[in-house]
């Protein structure tokens, strides 16, 4: 009808929301919509309404109070490295179904489908203001970011890989830890990483890994840990187990800021928190340091 095709019709704009952990450490709340895709989204910090456009000015974090957005591992690589210097490795690599778990290829079907990953990382060479570097970036799209027994062999291959260029490694983890529909395989993967991390610094090569938010389980209590220097993202969790379980099980309550960035600054776990618009030149500087150190070292021999 005539009245149908002149109605008035309304017009919406989608918010995003980011995830973050509850407040006693539970369960994470659901992604609505993935940064950089909508319009506007939602601060989950201070409640602005704000245009992706800015966001993106801003390396997705809130021009208001800072709050750091959670990012994909192709955005997050592509505010890192310099425009057009990545090359991926092994982008083929996926996990398969080894212990028959219920309904898993399902979950990894979905995961693939939503992320266009084969797997909950992303690893590759690239340039840092035109100095190299092997980079691993973990998508906390991808089953919450846990690793499994695919993950942990890309993360593995990709520090052997920087083992034989001799190219620095920086690692950006987010993980809610082993995937426990693999077991004890995906449990392997800490002492594999572990090991591989161990040649590399016997080569002298440097390790840079970056915290973001949440890194925990099993990834916090091998790779994460692990780095020369560890940088991490503001308010980024940190940490091996929940803080409703530890409150339980010790019996006592916990600081408000526990398991943050911050937190672990203060007691030493972390060398620096950088806020994401300062990340890419911190690196960058770090990068530069370790190349002037190596020139040095190679001139004395």
């Amino acid at each position: 009808m005539l009245k149908d095709i002149f109605q008035k019709k309304r017009h919406y704009a989608t918010v995003g929301q980011s995830s973050r952990p509850a407040p006693t450490g539970g369960t994470t709340t659901p992604v609505a919509d993935q940064i950089p895709k909508g319009l506007v989204h939602k601060c989950e910090g201070c409640g602005a309404i704000l245009m992706n456009k800015e966001l993106s000015k801003n390396a997705y974090t809130c021009p208001h109070c800072s709050y750091h957005f959670s990012l994909d591992a192709q955005t997050r690589i592509a505010i890192t490295v310099d425009e057009g210097s990545f090359i991926e490795y092994d982008p083929e690599i996926s996990s398969v179904n080894p212990l028959g778990f219920p309904d898993y290829e399902i979950k990894l079907d979905k995961a693939q489908a939503q992320t266009g990953l084969a797997e909950g990382a992303v690893t590759g060479e690239g340039n840092i203001g035109g100095y190299p570097l092997v980079i691993g970036v973990m998508d906390p799209r991808f089953i919450m970011g846990s690793m499994g027994s695919a993950v942990g062999e890309k993360l593995t291959r990709a520090m052997e890989r920087a083992a034989d260029t001799g190219y620095p490694l920086v690692l950006f983890t987010a993980s809610g830890g082993a995937r426990m529909q693999e077991g004890v395989l995906s449990l392997m993967q800490m002492a594999k990483t572990s090991v591989a991390l161990e040649r590399l610094n016997e080569q002298g090569v440097l390790f840079v890994s970056v915290v973001t938010h949440p890194t925990t389980g099993g990834v916090s209590a091998s790779f994460a840990s692990l780095g020369d220097i560890i940088l991490a993202e503001p308010g980024a969790m940190f940490g091996f187990a929940g803080r409703r379980v530890i409150e339980q099980t010790i019996r006592q309550k916990l600081p408000d800021d526990f398991q943050t960035a911050e937190f672990m600054l203060k007691h030493g776990m972390v060398d620096k928190v950088v806020h994401r618009m300062q990340l890419r030149s911190t690196l960058e500087t770090i990068l530069r340091v370790h190349s002037l150190g190596g020139l040095a070292r190679g001139e004395q021999s």
